[in-house]
């Protein structure tokens, strides 16, 4: 059994590393955290390298890699680059979620299936095509859900629909725009649930547009930042009755977000070859939700 601290690298692709993800790391019994700011891919050979060397037999499970950072797209390239560094059983576990985007999605989802069985269901996923939303249309779509995809763009919805068809769906993908009234009324008519993913601070749907539905039976809203993303939920909801619907604030659903952050930080160090991207972390979440049912 080593005795060697758990170290934790913390690539980020931001000027300055996340203090959220680095008091996260800590909390979760990290002993040691190293943080690198400005981080790309082309950065990442020595770094990595310097992890896999340093450390053999039982001993290497006690480095890891945590990769965050504001911008997904960039964090993506940095795992890709981590993951060809290594080679046979050198190598060192590995999670990705930057902008919270794993973590947040499997939450929502995890939250969403308390209520409802996903493979029998429509649900509508505001601001779709952000880094959060994009991993919620791809987690619902996997478990068999009809996943209506809205944007203000439906090109940019009907890319998303594709991307996540080529990568395995089972259940069916709708791009849909949601750029006016008209739009909005028929995206959301018919849902059994809505899951709002934008940008914070922004509003897409008010009271009257989902309070009224006679189909909807659970509302999802992720925007911590006032106004919120779905009128009238408070932010701190967690499953509480508006309206005839089971509703969810962000820090209702946060509050497993951080169960599911937490404990994947804890499983880097239970081996040196995990990597810990959406359905992984997802798997994690899921343990954790049966747990607390037994």
């Amino acid at each position: 059994m080593s005795t060697k601290p758990k170290i934790l690298l913390q690539f980020d692709s931001d000027q300055h590393p996340s203090v959220f993800d680095s008091v996260v790391a800590i909390d979760s019994g990290v002993d040691q955290l190293l943080p690198f700011g400005s981080v790309e891919a082309v950065d990442v050979r020595e770094l990595v390298h310097g992890a896999m060397f340093t450390r053999g037999g039982e001993s290497l499970k006690k480095t890891a890699i945590f990769i965050g950072g504001s911008r997904v797209k960039s964090a993506e390239q940095i795992l890709r680059a981590v993951v060809d560094c290594f080679f046979g059983n050198i190598r060192v576990s590995v999670m990705l979620d930057a902008n919270g985007a794993n973590t947040t999605a499997s939450a929502a989802v995890l939250c969403l299936q308390r209520h409802l069985p996903v493979n029998e269901i429509t649900v509508g996923v505001l601001g779709a095509t952000g880094s959060v939303g994009q991993r919620v249309c791809r987690l619902l779509s996997s478990q068999g859900a009809k996943v209506r995809i809205g944007s203000r763009s439906l090109s940019r919805a009907t890319s998303l629909a594709s991307h996540i068809q080529e990568s395995g769906s089972r259940g069916p993908l709708t791009p849909m725009t949601t750029d006016g009234p008209r739009d909005l009324e028929q995206f959301v008519k018919g849902c059994d649930a809505l899951i709002a993913t934008g940008a914070a601070g922004v509003q897409l749907l008010k009271q009257e547009q989902w309070q009224g539905l006679n189909a909807l039976k659970v509302a999802i809203d992720l925007n911590a930042v006032p106004p919120e993303g779905i009128e009238s939920i408070e932010v701190t909801s967690a499953g509480q009755d508006v309206s005839g619907k089971l509703v969810y604030g962000a820090i209702g659903v946060g509050n497993l977000k951080m169960k599911i952050h937490k404990c994947a930080i804890a499983t880097l160090f239970e081996s040196n070859d995990h990597i810990l991207d959406l359905e992984a972390i997802y798997d994690i979440g899921k343990k954790l939700e049966h747990a607390s049912d037994i």
